[in-house]
Protein backbone atom coordinates (compact mmCIF):
# COMPACT_ATOMS: atom_id res chain seq x y z
CA UNK A 1 0.00 0.00 0.00
CA UNK A 2 1.85 3.18 -1.21
CA UNK A 3 2.10 5.86 1.13
CA UNK A 4 1.34 9.56 0.24
CA UNK A 5 2.49 12.81 2.85
CA UNK A 6 0.37 15.61 2.53
CA UNK A 7 2.16 17.74 5.47
CA UNK A 8 4.01 20.01 3.00
CA UNK A 9 0.89 20.68 0.74
CA UNK A 10 -3.28 19.59 1.48
CA UNK A 11 -2.21 19.17 5.14
CA UNK A 12 -1.02 22.55 6.10
CA UNK A 13 -3.77 24.19 3.56
CA UNK A 14 -6.43 22.43 5.23
CA UNK A 15 -5.10 23.41 8.68
CA UNK A 16 -3.20 26.56 8.61
CA UNK A 17 -4.01 28.04 5.08
CA UNK A 18 -1.04 26.91 3.19
CA UNK A 19 1.37 29.46 5.35
CA UNK A 20 4.05 27.38 6.07
CA UNK A 21 7.14 28.88 4.83
CA UNK A 22 10.53 26.68 3.12
CA UNK A 23 12.47 27.43 6.03
CA UNK A 24 9.63 25.74 8.72
CA UNK A 25 10.44 22.41 7.10
CA UNK A 26 13.88 22.46 5.53
CA UNK A 27 15.37 20.74 7.99
CA UNK A 28 13.49 17.38 8.17
CA UNK A 29 13.13 16.98 4.24
CA UNK A 30 16.62 14.51 4.44
CA UNK A 31 14.66 12.88 6.40
CA UNK A 32 11.29 12.32 4.90
CA UNK A 33 13.46 11.72 1.84
CA UNK A 34 14.30 8.74 4.25
CA UNK A 35 11.13 7.40 5.37
CA UNK A 36 10.23 5.63 2.40
CA UNK A 37 6.81 7.11 1.12
CA UNK A 38 5.77 6.39 -2.24
CA UNK A 39 5.44 10.24 -2.56
CA UNK A 40 5.25 13.39 -0.92
CA UNK A 41 2.62 15.94 -1.92
CA UNK A 42 4.36 18.91 -1.77
CA UNK A 43 3.67 21.87 -4.49
CA UNK A 44 0.21 22.84 -6.55
CA UNK A 45 -3.16 23.27 -4.99
CA UNK A 46 -3.25 27.02 -2.82
CA UNK A 47 0.89 26.91 -2.11
CA UNK A 48 1.29 28.80 -5.38
CA UNK A 49 -0.10 31.69 -4.41
CA UNK A 50 0.21 31.75 -0.91
CA UNK A 51 4.36 31.48 -1.84
CA UNK A 52 3.85 34.69 -3.53
CA UNK A 53 0.75 36.19 -1.60
CA UNK A 54 2.25 35.96 2.03
CA UNK A 55 5.46 34.23 1.88
CA UNK A 56 7.35 36.50 -0.34
CA UNK A 57 9.11 33.37 -1.96
CA UNK A 58 9.32 32.09 -5.13
CA UNK A 59 7.10 28.90 -5.47
CA UNK A 60 9.72 27.54 -8.49
CA UNK A 61 12.35 28.43 -6.24
CA UNK A 62 10.74 26.40 -3.36
CA UNK A 63 10.18 23.36 -5.33
CA UNK A 64 13.87 23.05 -6.96
CA UNK A 65 14.45 23.27 -3.27
CA UNK A 66 12.62 20.75 -2.11
CA UNK A 67 13.64 18.80 -5.06
CA UNK A 68 17.53 18.75 -4.03
CA UNK A 69 16.91 16.50 -1.11
CA UNK A 70 14.75 14.15 -2.50
CA UNK A 71 16.99 11.85 -4.24
CA UNK A 72 14.62 8.55 -3.22
CA UNK A 73 11.26 9.93 -3.21
CA UNK A 74 8.78 11.41 -5.68
CA UNK A 75 7.24 14.76 -5.51
CA UNK A 76 3.84 14.93 -5.95
CA UNK A 77 1.23 18.24 -6.80
CA UNK A 78 -2.17 19.33 -7.76
CA UNK A 79 -3.50 20.83 -10.55
CA UNK A 80 -6.33 22.25 -11.53
CA UNK A 81 -6.58 21.18 -15.15
CA UNK A 82 -7.32 23.93 -17.47
CA UNK A 83 -7.36 26.45 -14.07
CA UNK A 84 -3.46 25.49 -12.81
CA UNK A 85 -3.02 26.69 -9.66
CA UNK A 86 -5.30 29.83 -9.98
CA UNK A 87 -9.64 30.15 -10.24
CA UNK A 88 -10.29 30.58 -14.07
CA UNK A 89 -9.31 29.37 -17.07
CA UNK A 90 -6.20 30.11 -19.03
CA UNK A 91 -4.84 29.49 -22.50
CA UNK A 92 -3.57 26.36 -23.84
CA UNK A 93 -0.15 27.52 -24.79
CA UNK A 94 -0.30 28.86 -20.81
CA UNK A 95 -1.13 25.51 -19.78
CA UNK A 96 1.68 23.94 -21.80
CA UNK A 97 4.09 26.14 -20.67
CA UNK A 98 3.25 25.83 -16.87
CA UNK A 99 3.48 21.80 -16.69
CA UNK A 100 6.64 21.47 -19.01
CA UNK A 101 8.24 23.69 -16.05
CA UNK A 102 6.77 21.91 -13.72
CA UNK A 103 8.52 18.47 -14.51
CA UNK A 104 11.76 20.58 -15.67
CA UNK A 105 11.89 22.02 -12.18
CA UNK A 106 11.47 18.39 -10.21
CA UNK A 107 8.10 17.71 -10.46
CA UNK A 108 7.42 13.71 -10.24
CA UNK A 109 3.58 13.30 -9.90
CA UNK A 110 0.96 15.67 -11.26
CA UNK A 111 -2.66 14.80 -10.01
CA UNK A 112 -4.96 16.58 -12.59
CA UNK A 113 -8.39 17.27 -11.98
CA UNK A 114 -11.27 19.23 -13.35
CA UNK A 115 -14.01 20.78 -10.74
CA UNK A 116 -17.01 19.80 -12.36
CA UNK A 117 -15.45 15.97 -13.58
CA UNK A 118 -15.40 17.65 -17.61
CA UNK A 119 -12.17 15.96 -18.55
CA UNK A 120 -11.94 17.94 -22.24
CA UNK A 121 -10.12 20.52 -19.40
CA UNK A 122 -7.41 18.13 -18.04
CA UNK A 123 -7.05 16.44 -21.85
CA UNK A 124 -4.55 19.34 -22.51
CA UNK A 125 -2.45 19.12 -18.89
CA UNK A 126 -2.21 15.25 -19.02
CA UNK A 127 -0.69 15.89 -22.99
CA UNK A 128 1.65 17.62 -21.56
CA UNK A 129 2.49 16.49 -18.76
CA UNK A 130 2.82 13.03 -20.69
CA UNK A 131 5.41 14.29 -23.35
CA UNK A 132 7.26 16.02 -20.45
CA UNK A 133 8.13 12.83 -19.43
CA UNK A 134 5.72 13.30 -15.86
CA UNK A 135 3.42 10.90 -14.36
CA UNK A 136 -0.01 11.97 -15.04
CA UNK A 137 -2.46 11.16 -12.83
CA UNK A 138 -6.06 11.56 -13.62
CA UNK A 139 -8.92 12.48 -10.95
CA UNK A 140 -12.49 11.81 -9.99
CA UNK A 141 -13.86 14.38 -7.91
CA UNK A 142 -16.19 12.22 -5.83
CA UNK A 143 -19.14 14.21 -4.74
CA UNK A 144 -22.99 12.96 -3.61
CA UNK A 145 -26.19 13.79 -5.45
CA UNK A 146 -29.25 12.27 -7.64
CA UNK A 147 -27.29 12.25 -10.72
CA UNK A 148 -23.74 10.68 -9.56
CA UNK A 149 -23.52 6.97 -9.00
CA UNK A 150 -21.04 4.24 -10.08
CA UNK A 151 -22.01 3.75 -13.65
CA UNK A 152 -20.46 7.65 -13.89
CA UNK A 153 -17.73 7.61 -12.07
CA UNK A 154 -16.81 3.93 -14.05
CA UNK A 155 -17.30 6.02 -17.27
CA UNK A 156 -15.10 8.81 -16.00
CA UNK A 157 -12.43 6.36 -15.27
CA UNK A 158 -12.25 4.72 -18.82
CA UNK A 159 -11.96 8.15 -19.93
CA UNK A 160 -9.32 9.15 -18.02
CA UNK A 161 -7.64 5.62 -18.96
CA UNK A 162 -7.91 6.11 -23.08
CA UNK A 163 -6.33 9.78 -21.94
CA UNK A 164 -3.20 8.20 -21.51
CA UNK A 165 -2.76 8.61 -17.80
CA UNK A 166 -0.90 6.57 -15.94
CA UNK A 167 -2.81 6.47 -12.49
CA UNK A 168 -5.93 7.48 -11.20
CA UNK A 169 -7.10 9.35 -7.95
CA UNK A 170 -10.45 9.40 -6.58
CA UNK A 171 -10.42 12.72 -4.68
CA UNK A 172 -13.00 13.41 -1.82
CA UNK A 173 -12.18 16.85 -0.80
CA UNK A 174 -14.89 17.01 1.75
CA UNK A 175 -14.27 13.62 3.44
CA UNK A 176 -17.70 12.08 2.83
CA UNK A 177 -17.10 8.98 0.71
CA UNK A 178 -18.15 6.17 3.24
CA UNK A 179 -16.54 3.33 4.03
CA UNK A 180 -18.98 1.14 1.78
CA UNK A 181 -18.79 3.99 -0.81
CA UNK A 182 -15.38 3.71 -1.31
CA UNK A 183 -15.15 -0.03 -1.54
CA UNK A 184 -17.68 -0.28 -3.92
CA UNK A 185 -16.51 2.65 -6.47
CA UNK A 186 -12.51 1.33 -6.17
CA UNK A 187 -13.91 -2.48 -6.75
CA UNK A 188 -16.20 -1.30 -9.67
CA UNK A 189 -13.09 0.78 -11.30
CA UNK A 190 -10.33 -2.17 -10.92
CA UNK A 191 -12.99 -4.19 -12.42
CA UNK A 192 -13.22 -1.63 -15.54
CA UNK A 193 -9.91 -0.37 -16.14
CA UNK A 194 -6.34 -1.39 -15.31
CA UNK A 195 -4.68 1.81 -13.82
CA UNK A 196 -3.57 1.46 -10.32
CA UNK A 197 -6.08 3.67 -8.09
CA UNK A 198 -5.39 5.67 -5.20
CA UNK A 199 -7.63 7.39 -2.88
CA UNK A 200 -7.56 10.78 -1.47
CA UNK A 201 -10.01 11.79 1.69
CA UNK A 202 -10.27 14.07 4.49
CA UNK A 203 -10.76 13.22 8.18
CA UNK A 204 -13.80 16.14 8.32
CA UNK A 205 -16.46 14.11 9.09
CA UNK A 206 -14.61 11.54 10.87
CA UNK A 207 -14.87 8.48 8.17
CA UNK A 208 -11.26 9.24 6.53
CA UNK A 209 -9.57 6.30 8.59
CA UNK A 210 -12.51 3.46 7.67
CA UNK A 211 -12.25 4.55 4.17
CA UNK A 212 -9.00 3.98 4.11
CA UNK A 213 -8.94 0.85 5.13
CA UNK A 214 -12.06 -0.45 2.59
CA UNK A 215 -9.80 1.22 0.17
CA UNK A 216 -7.23 -1.53 1.10
CA UNK A 217 -9.06 -4.13 1.18
CA UNK A 218 -10.73 -2.97 -2.30
CA UNK A 219 -7.29 -3.10 -3.80
CA UNK A 220 -6.55 0.65 -3.90
CA UNK A 221 -2.57 1.22 -4.80
CA UNK A 222 -1.96 4.03 -1.90
CA UNK A 223 -3.42 6.86 0.07
CA UNK A 224 -2.66 9.75 1.11
CA UNK A 225 -2.11 10.36 4.71
CA UNK A 226 -0.76 13.34 6.84
CA UNK A 227 2.03 13.03 9.86
CA UNK A 228 -0.16 12.71 12.98
CA UNK A 229 0.56 16.19 14.47
CA UNK A 230 -0.67 17.65 11.04
CA UNK A 231 -4.01 15.56 10.68
CA UNK A 232 -7.00 15.28 12.05
CA UNK A 233 -10.23 17.05 10.94
CA UNK A 234 -9.71 18.94 7.75
CA UNK A 235 -6.38 17.33 6.99
CA UNK A 236 -5.83 13.63 6.43
CA UNK A 237 -5.99 10.77 8.92
CA UNK A 238 -2.69 10.28 10.55
CA UNK A 239 0.13 8.64 8.52
CA UNK A 240 1.47 6.26 11.47
CA UNK A 241 -1.96 5.29 12.41
CA UNK A 242 -2.74 3.96 8.78
CA UNK A 243 0.57 1.96 8.28
CA UNK A 244 0.04 1.25 11.89
CA UNK A 245 -3.36 -0.40 11.19
CA UNK A 246 -2.41 -1.72 7.66
CA UNK A 247 0.91 -3.39 8.49
CA UNK A 248 -1.11 -5.64 11.56
CA UNK A 249 -3.79 -6.35 8.25
CA UNK A 250 -0.80 -7.62 6.47
CA UNK A 251 -0.17 -4.44 3.68
CA UNK A 252 3.61 -3.50 3.06
CA UNK A 253 3.22 0.11 3.32
CA UNK A 254 6.97 0.28 2.47
CA UNK A 255 7.46 2.85 5.33
CA UNK A 256 9.83 2.75 8.50
CA UNK A 257 8.12 3.94 11.84
CA UNK A 258 10.98 5.09 13.22
CA UNK A 259 11.99 7.25 10.42
CA UNK A 260 7.76 8.93 10.57
CA UNK A 261 8.39 9.36 14.72
CA UNK A 262 11.13 11.49 13.45
CA UNK A 263 9.49 13.46 10.43
CA UNK A 264 6.41 14.15 13.13
CA UNK A 265 8.49 15.20 16.37
CA UNK A 266 10.74 17.77 13.77
CA UNK A 267 6.93 18.83 12.88
CA UNK A 268 5.31 19.39 16.48
CA UNK A 269 7.05 22.72 17.38
CA UNK A 270 6.29 23.97 13.98
CA UNK A 271 2.86 23.28 14.73
CA UNK A 272 3.24 24.43 18.38
CA UNK A 273 4.44 27.69 16.69
CA UNK A 274 1.30 28.18 14.61
CA UNK A 275 -0.89 27.31 17.58
CA UNK A 276 0.72 30.35 19.54
CA UNK A 277 0.36 32.96 16.80
CA UNK A 278 -3.48 31.60 16.21
CA UNK A 279 -2.85 30.20 12.73
CA UNK A 280 -3.72 26.96 13.81
CA UNK A 281 -7.15 27.58 14.91
CA UNK A 282 -8.41 24.04 16.68
CA UNK A 283 -11.59 24.80 15.00
CA UNK A 284 -10.46 22.90 12.46
CA UNK A 285 -9.66 19.62 14.29
CA UNK A 286 -13.21 19.07 15.24
CA UNK A 287 -15.20 16.49 13.53
CA UNK A 288 -18.20 18.04 11.41
CA UNK A 289 -20.57 15.24 10.91
CA UNK A 290 -23.05 18.27 8.89
CA UNK A 291 -20.94 17.45 6.10
CA UNK A 292 -22.57 14.48 5.04
CA UNK A 293 -25.46 16.75 4.94
CA UNK A 294 -24.62 19.94 3.31
CA UNK A 295 -21.15 18.27 1.55
CA UNK A 296 -19.16 21.61 2.13
CA UNK A 297 -15.55 21.03 2.55
CA UNK A 298 -13.97 22.20 6.03
CA UNK A 299 -11.90 24.72 4.23
CA UNK A 300 -15.07 26.18 2.51
CA UNK A 301 -16.88 25.93 6.08
CA UNK A 302 -13.92 28.20 7.20
CA UNK A 303 -14.54 30.82 4.74
CA UNK A 304 -18.07 31.03 4.92
CA UNK A 305 -17.95 31.09 8.92
CA UNK A 306 -15.32 34.40 7.99
CA UNK A 307 -17.39 36.18 5.63
CA UNK A 308 -20.49 35.99 7.61
CA UNK A 309 -17.89 36.95 10.76
CA UNK A 310 -17.00 39.89 8.84
CA UNK A 311 -20.83 41.21 8.25
CA UNK A 312 -21.67 40.47 11.67
CA UNK A 313 -24.16 37.59 10.37
CA UNK A 314 -22.63 34.69 11.81
CA UNK A 315 -26.29 34.08 13.26
CA UNK A 316 -27.56 33.42 9.11
CA UNK A 317 -25.05 30.37 9.30
CA UNK A 318 -27.62 27.29 9.51
CA UNK A 319 -29.94 29.26 6.97
CA UNK A 320 -26.74 29.40 4.80
CA UNK A 321 -25.66 25.88 5.79
CA UNK A 322 -28.89 24.88 4.32
CA UNK A 323 -29.37 26.89 1.25
CA UNK A 324 -26.02 25.91 0.09
CA UNK A 325 -26.98 22.63 -1.29
CA UNK A 326 -30.33 24.23 -3.08
CA UNK A 327 -27.53 26.42 -4.79
CA UNK A 328 -25.67 23.40 -5.97
CA UNK A 329 -28.95 22.06 -6.90
CA UNK A 330 -30.13 24.62 -9.29
CA UNK A 331 -26.28 24.33 -10.55
CA UNK A 332 -26.86 20.77 -11.58
CA UNK A 333 -25.14 19.58 -8.29
CA UNK A 334 -21.40 20.67 -9.30
CA UNK A 335 -18.71 18.68 -6.96
CA UNK A 336 -17.89 21.41 -4.45
CA UNK A 337 -14.27 21.51 -4.63
CA UNK A 338 -11.99 24.50 -5.98
CA UNK A 339 -13.22 26.65 -7.52
CA UNK A 340 -17.35 25.85 -7.18
CA UNK A 341 -17.31 25.26 -3.90
CA UNK A 342 -16.70 29.35 -3.18
CA UNK A 343 -18.74 30.34 -5.82
CA UNK A 344 -21.48 28.23 -4.30
CA UNK A 345 -20.95 29.42 -0.84
CA UNK A 346 -20.82 33.41 -2.01
CA UNK A 347 -23.83 33.01 -4.00
CA UNK A 348 -25.45 30.67 -0.70
CA UNK A 349 -24.56 33.79 1.47
CA UNK A 350 -25.83 36.28 -0.56
CA UNK A 351 -29.08 34.90 -1.13
CA UNK A 352 -29.66 34.56 2.45
CA UNK A 353 -28.08 37.99 3.16
CA UNK A 354 -30.19 40.21 0.98
CA UNK A 355 -33.54 37.76 1.79
CA UNK A 356 -34.22 36.98 -1.98
CA UNK A 357 -32.80 34.03 -3.78
CA UNK A 358 -30.33 35.28 -7.17
CA UNK A 359 -31.83 39.15 -6.40
CA UNK A 360 -27.73 39.15 -6.98
CA UNK A 361 -25.75 36.49 -9.16
CA UNK A 362 -21.49 36.74 -9.01
CA UNK A 363 -20.08 36.80 -12.19
CA UNK A 364 -18.50 33.71 -11.63
CA UNK A 365 -21.63 32.26 -11.25
CA UNK A 366 -23.09 33.96 -14.63
CA UNK A 367 -19.68 32.80 -16.29
CA UNK A 368 -20.74 28.72 -15.16
CA UNK A 369 -23.73 29.15 -16.62
CA UNK A 370 -22.73 30.65 -19.56
CA UNK A 371 -20.68 27.39 -20.14
CA UNK A 372 -17.45 29.25 -19.27
CA UNK A 373 -16.03 26.33 -16.47
CA UNK A 374 -17.29 23.46 -18.27
CA UNK A 375 -20.29 21.32 -19.19
CA UNK A 376 -22.78 20.92 -15.46
CA UNK A 377 -23.03 17.50 -14.43
CA UNK A 378 -26.68 17.98 -14.33
CA UNK A 379 -29.21 20.48 -15.63
CA UNK A 380 -29.12 23.90 -14.51
CA UNK A 381 -32.32 25.42 -13.11
CA UNK A 382 -34.41 26.83 -15.79
CA UNK A 383 -35.51 29.50 -14.73
CA UNK A 384 -32.15 30.57 -13.39
CA UNK A 385 -30.76 30.14 -16.76
CA UNK A 386 -33.00 32.48 -18.26
CA UNK A 387 -32.23 35.17 -15.64
CA UNK A 388 -28.40 34.52 -16.71
CA UNK A 389 -28.52 33.79 -20.59
CA UNK A 390 -32.25 35.67 -21.96
CA UNK A 391 -32.49 33.46 -25.39
CA UNK A 392 -29.08 33.01 -25.81
CA UNK A 393 -27.69 29.16 -25.56
CA UNK A 394 -24.37 28.44 -23.11
CA UNK A 395 -21.72 27.22 -25.13
CA UNK A 396 -21.11 23.24 -25.67
CA UNK A 397 -17.43 23.83 -26.76
CA UNK A 398 -14.25 23.73 -24.31
CA UNK A 399 -13.86 27.23 -22.99
CA UNK A 400 -10.06 27.14 -23.58
CA UNK A 401 -10.73 27.12 -27.29
CA UNK A 402 -11.97 30.61 -27.31
CA UNK A 403 -8.69 31.63 -25.78
CA UNK A 404 -5.77 33.40 -27.69
CA UNK A 405 -2.57 32.75 -26.65
CA UNK A 406 -1.22 34.38 -23.39
CA UNK A 407 2.44 33.79 -23.08
CA UNK A 408 4.30 36.18 -25.45
CA UNK A 409 1.68 39.19 -24.64
CA UNK A 410 2.45 38.58 -20.84
CA UNK A 411 6.08 38.22 -21.56
CA UNK A 412 6.18 41.90 -23.30
CA UNK A 413 4.37 43.21 -20.89
CA UNK A 414 6.88 42.40 -17.75
CA UNK A 415 10.32 43.14 -19.85
CA UNK A 416 13.14 42.94 -17.64
CA UNK A 417 11.05 42.49 -14.47
CA UNK A 418 11.11 38.90 -15.58
CA UNK A 419 14.33 36.74 -15.50
CA UNK A 420 12.69 33.61 -16.55
CA UNK A 421 10.13 31.71 -17.85
CA UNK A 422 9.00 30.90 -14.59
CA UNK A 423 8.37 34.67 -13.64
CA UNK A 424 6.81 34.82 -16.45
CA UNK A 425 4.44 31.79 -15.82
CA UNK A 426 3.77 33.73 -12.48
CA UNK A 427 2.75 36.39 -13.63
CA UNK A 428 0.11 35.09 -15.93
CA UNK A 429 -1.26 32.86 -12.99
CA UNK A 430 -1.55 35.62 -10.12
CA UNK A 431 -0.52 39.65 -11.70
CA UNK A 432 -1.10 41.31 -9.00
CA UNK A 433 0.96 39.23 -6.70
CA UNK A 434 3.83 38.09 -8.90
CA UNK A 435 4.29 41.96 -9.68
CA UNK A 436 4.31 42.89 -5.97
CA UNK A 437 6.49 39.71 -5.23
CA UNK A 438 9.27 40.98 -8.05
CA UNK A 439 9.17 44.50 -6.96
CA UNK A 440 10.52 42.80 -3.33
CA UNK A 441 13.13 40.77 -4.89
CA UNK A 442 14.82 44.00 -6.78
CA UNK A 443 14.72 45.70 -3.75
CA UNK A 444 16.43 42.94 -1.87
CA UNK A 445 18.82 42.28 -4.60
CA UNK A 446 19.91 45.99 -5.10
CA UNK A 447 20.61 46.04 -1.08
CA UNK A 448 22.17 42.92 -1.04
CA UNK A 449 24.73 44.57 -3.57
CA UNK A 450 25.04 47.65 -2.47
CA UNK A 451 25.65 45.91 0.97
CA UNK A 452 28.38 43.50 -0.49
CA UNK A 453 29.93 47.00 -2.26
CA UNK A 454 29.82 48.89 0.89
CA UNK A 455 31.26 45.68 2.65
Amino acid sequence: MHITETVLRDAQQSLIATRMPFGDFEGVLDEMDKAGYHSIECWGGATFDSCLRYLHEDPWERLRKIKAHMKNTKLQMLLRGQNLLGYHHYSDDTVRRFVRKCVENGMDIIRIFDALNDLRNIETAVDECLKAGGHAQGCICYTLSPIHNLDMFVALGKQIETMGCQSLCIKDMAGIMSPQECYDLVTALRKNIDLPIYVHTHATTGLGYMTYLKAAEAGAAGIDCATSCMSGGTSQPATESLVYALTQMGYDCGVDPAALKRVNDYFLPVKERFSASGTFDPYVLSTKTDALTYQIPGGMLSNLVAQLKAQNAIDKLDAVLAETPRVRADLGYPPLVTPLSQMVGVQATVNVLLGERYKNIGKEIKSYIRGEYGKAPGEIDPALARKVLGDEQPMSGRFADTLAPEYEAAKAALGDRATSEEDVLSYIAFPQQAEQFFERRAKTFTASYLFKEVG
